[in-house]
C-alpha cells in the first residue's frame, strides 16, 4: 500500500492552503463534465480527499462514493455540510474495492501520480474497469511532464514562489520519478514536505487503459474541453469501457 503523505499535519491546513482550487470557477466546469458523463448513474472518486469535487457533485444529486487512503483527510470531509451524501471507503485506490458499480470513476489534480510505480498505476486501471458499468467512463486530470522546459542537465523546476510558499519539482528521468518539494513559511516557522510521485505520459495511460479493456474516448487540455496540443501542460482524458 502506498505511504500516506496526507496525515493530520497536512490535512489540518489542506483546505486553507489549496483554497484556490475550490473556487467555483475552477470546480464548476469539472462538476459539469462529470455530471454529464454520469447521466443518471453513480460516480466513484479515487483520492476523494476533503471533498472538493465530491461534495458539489452530491449537491447536484449525483450519488458519490469515494476511496481515500488518509483517515485525516476523510475526517475533514466528514465534518463538512452535506458529507452524509458521500460514502467513503478507506484504502489504496489502486486495489480497494466497493460493493457497487459506477457510471463514472475519476481521479483529479495529478492524484494518479500518488501511485509511485507503474505496476500500481496499471492495477488502478484494472480496478476501475472492474467497478465500471458497461459503457462507463474513467476520467483522469493530470499534468503533462514538463521535461522539455528543463535546461540541459537540470532536474529542478519551480512551480510556486510566494512569501509563504516555495515549491519546486525534482525530476528523476531514469526512474520516471518526481518529488514535489514544498516549503511553507508560517508564523516564523518553515514546514518542509516532499511527497514522491511517478509522472506518466498520456500515451502510457492509453496503454494502461487498453490493458484494462478500455479505449480512449476524449482528451482535452482542460475541463472546458479545450483542444489538447503539444503545448498543453495538462490533460483531461476519458476512457470508456465497452458497452
Amino acid at each position: 500500500m502506498p505511504e500516506d503523505h496526507f496525515g493530520e499535519s497536512v490535512a489540518a491546513r489542506f483546505d486553507e492552503r489549496y483554497g484556490y482550487q475550490a473556487d467555483p470557477a475552477v470546480v464548476g466546469p469539472m462538476v459539469d463534465v462529470l455530471t454529464e458523463l454520469a447521466a443518471d448513474g453513480a460516480v466513484l472518486e479515487l483520492g476523494v480527499g476533503t471533498g472538493r469535487i465530491a461534495l458539489p457533485l452530491a449537491e447536484r444529486g449525483v450519488p458519490v462514493h469515494g476511496i481515500e487512503l488518509s483517515e485525516a483527510m476523510t475526517a475533514r470531509l466528514r465534518a463538512k455540510p452535506g458529507a452524509e451524501r458521500v460514502e467513503v471507503t478507506i484504502g489504496d485506490f489502486a486495489t480497494a474495492t466497493v460493493e457497487a458499480t459506477f457510471r463514472v470513476a475519476y481521479v483529479v489534480a495529478n492524484t494518479i501520480m500518488n501511485l509511485t510505480t507503474q505496476d500500481e498505476q496499471v492495477a488502478c486501471f484494472q480496478n476501475v474497469a472492474a467497478h465500471l458499468e458497461a459503457g462507463g467512463c474513467f476520467v483522469i486530470e493530470v499534468l503533462v511532464p514538463r521535461l522539455r522546459l528543463l535546461p540541459p542537465g537540470e532536474r529542478f523546476q519551480p512551480f510556486a514562489v510566494s512569501a509563504t510558499h516555495l515549491g519546486f519539482d525534482e525530476y528523476d528521468v531514469a526512474r520516471q520519478g518526481l518529488v514535489s518539494h514544498h516549503y511553507w513559511i508560517e508564523e516564523g516557522r518553515v514546514e518542509v514536505l516532499s511527497p514522491p510521485f511517478r509522472y506518466v505520459w498520456p500515451s502510457e495511460l492509453d496503454l494502461m487503459a487498453r490493458l484494462a479493456g478500455m479505449r480512449l474516448r476524449d482528451r482535452w487540455a482542460g475541463w472546458q474541453r479545450e483542444p489538447f496540443t503539444s503545448e498543453s501542460d495538462k490533460h483531461v482524458s476519458v476512457w470508456e469501457k465497452p458497452a
